[in-house]
Order: C-alpha cells, then sequence, then structure tokens
C-alpha cells in the first residue's frame, strides 16, 4: 500500500488549503486514515483521523472548529480540509493509514503502518 499525499503550498494567515491523500496498490481494508504533522525543531503531532468505517473524525484540540477531515471510499482519498490557518500550522504534513488500529490508539503514530511521504504547509503571517 502507498499513501500519496498532495495539495500542500503557501497561504496567508486566515488562509486555507486543503490537502488529499489518495491510497494505492493492493487492497487497502482500511480501518483507519488520518494526519500528522511536524514543524522544524518540534516533535510530530497528531492532526486528525477519521475512522473509516463510520467517517467519525478525530482531531486535535488546536485545530479543532478549523480542520475538517474526510473520506472518498470510491477514491480511495482522504482530505484535510484547512480553514483559518495559523502561521503555528506551518509543518510537514503527512497522511497515514492503518488496517489494524484500534480507536483508542488513532491519536498514536506508532498505530499506523502506512505513511505517505509529507507535503509542506506553509502559512505566513
Amino acid at each position: 500500500v502507498q499513501l500519496q499525499a498532495f495539495g500542500g503550498g503557501l497561504v496567508q494567515a486566515g488562509g486555507f488549503l486543503r490537502v488529499s491523500c489518495v491510497a494505492s496498490g493492493r487492497t487497502f481494508r482500511r480501518r483507519a486514515m488520518g494526519w500528522f504533522r511536524q514543524a522544524p525543531g518540534k516533535e510530530r503531532e497528531f492532526v486528525a483521523a477519521i475512522w473509516w468505517s463510520t467517517g467519525t473524525p478525530f482531531y486535535t484540540d488546536s485545530v479543532k472548529g478549523r480542520f475538517t477531515i474526510s473520506r472518498d471510499n470510491a477514491k480511495n482519498t482522504v482530505h484535510l480540509q484547512m480553514n483559518s490557518l495559523k502561521p503555528e500550522d506551518t509543518a510537514v504534513y503527512s497522511c497515514v493509514g492503518s488496517e489494524t488500529i484500534i480507536m483508542s490508539s488513532i491519536r498514536i503514530p506508532g498505530a499506523y503502518a502506512y505513511w505517505g511521504r509529507g507535503t509542506q504547509v506553509t502559512v505566513s503571517s
């Protein structure tokens, strides 16, 4: 299974971007897909994830109300709509997926077996 993220870029504070991730390869019986981010000099951070069967979203507190994660089952794609972006949202955003994750571990990086190459999101002040 390969995860390919796209859609990052440069935007001014208050603006919006959408990053997306498409899964390819063998049949991917995902339980969850999501996003982590890492800013320079900082630890990797959970951003959002979606429980695939129900569409239940999970967010870190700092993005609640600004970011929306969604899925397109037919296209094997997960989207992250990011509104009201702040300079502190600047990071490399990596797409993740898992076939075996349990819901209580959805915010834990080690629970995801599949990681895509990150896409840079830069928010200027």
